[in-house]
């Protein structure tokens, strides 16, 4: 029974706004500590095969003997304020307690509160699994795990903002309005994207769903809230902490996606994935990047097309963001197809992995 640790491999001394960071959330956690606050844990779902899972989690403070939430009436979301997925005093280096199965492992959260380790000889089959995660003070909780087959032949990996769900603000806003935005409900899904993934799904019987974002595990409740009511299928998300870094002030959104995807290709060699994202940002580079790193593992890229208004409010300019090395995607051969929304992207993307399907799918179906 081991424990890897996952974080990013960096600098062996963080940047100063890292230590900054660092002293100035351990201060705050003894303040609150002597004011009674214990350890709150947060399982996220993480995934793995029957060798290894990769355990994702994250340790906070918060008032000592709080009722656990009761459940919240139906449509009780939208009333929830987007400044709420924010408010979290996290626990630095704070030892924990993972079972995983049949293993039993010590980690400490990094200077953010996060767990993020990856768990051998735990026994678990393929299928959901939950997974139990407490410390010295806090009450147990429950986190979930979703393991593979070592051998499957395909995946989709799927970007967030202006892939899933549509922005329509700038980017260095977007931040700032989801933090401020009254109510969930004014976030709204990209049309036909939902469709589109459940139509692979159903093609390729068994395909998992990773989503890929930079946007901040702050926000991970909202978004698994709004996958599931606008039915896009589940899957683990792999998100971002948006604090300064062992190397500078800000994390690399492309190079966050990068070392998700490198991670994925590792851990499921011989998977073929297929990419989708949009054209707003750096999705088109740095899926480049991917596919010329490692070569016939990526079937195909699909990229929403965002408006000339999209993609002004994107990066400040109606045409679409060019990066050096995006050649490198037609020189790996991966088709690429391209829609303004889910059903332009799919009638243009079956042909390209109809081969993929199932015995049972291999006739179209009609909804």
């Amino acid at each position: 029974m081991s424990a890897e640790c996952q974080n990013d491999p960096m600098s062996n001394r963080p940047f100063f706004a890292a230590r900054l960071e660092a002293t100035f959330d351990r201060r705050v956690e003894k303040l609150f500590r002597r004011a009674g606050w214990q350890d709150s844990i947060i399982g996220y779902t993480g995934y793995g095969t029957p060798e290894r899972v990769r355990v994702l989690a994250r340790v906070l403070l918060s008032p000592a003997g709080r009722p656990t939430p009761r459940p919240q009436r139906d449509g009780a979301w939208r009333e929830r304020r987007g400044w709420r997925n924010f408010w979290a005093l996290s626990c630095v280096h704070r030892p924990a307690r993972l079972k995983v199965g049949a293993a039993t492992v010590f980690v400490t959260s990094d200077r953010g509160g996060y767990i993020d380790v990856a768990v051998t000889d735990h026994g678990l089959t393929p299928g959901w699994h939950q997974i139990t995660i407490d410390t010295e003070d806090g009450r147990p909780a429950l986190g979930r795990v979703l393991v593979l087959p070592n051998d499957i032949p395909f995946g989709l990996i799927s970007d967030i903002d202006d892939t899933i769900i549509a922005s329509n603000l700038p980017r260095p806003l977007v931040a700032a309005w989801n933090f401020m935005v009254p109510l969930e409900a004014a976030r709204q899904p990209v049309p036909g994207m939902a469709r589109l993934y459940r139509e692979v799904l159903h093609l390729c019987r068994g395909t998992p769903v990773f989503y890929v974002s930079t946007g901040p595990w702050n926000s991970l409740p909202f978004l698994a809230r709004f996958t599931l009511r606008h039915g896009f299928p589940s899957g683990p998300m792999l998100l971002s902490d948006w604090g300064p870094t062992n190397t500078g002030w800000f994390r690399s959104g492309s190079e966050h996606k990068l070392r998700a995807l490198r991670a994925l290709a590792r851990d499921f060699p011989s998977a073929q994935w297929l990419l989708v994202g949009d054209d707003g940002q750096h999705d088109a580079a740095t899926y480049a990047r991917f596919a010329a790193e490692f070569p016939g593992r990526v079937r195909a890229i699909a990229l929403r097309e965002l408006n000339p208004v999209q993609q002004v409010l994107a990066h400040g300019t109606w045409r679409e963001l060019v990066e050096e090395g995006d050649a490198q995607r037609w020189e790996a051969g991966v088709p690429e197809v391209r829609g303004p929304d889910g059903e332009v992207l799919w009638a243009r993307l079956r042909p390209l992995i109809a081969d993929l399907a199932t015995p049972a799918t291999r006739r179209p179906r009609d909804s």
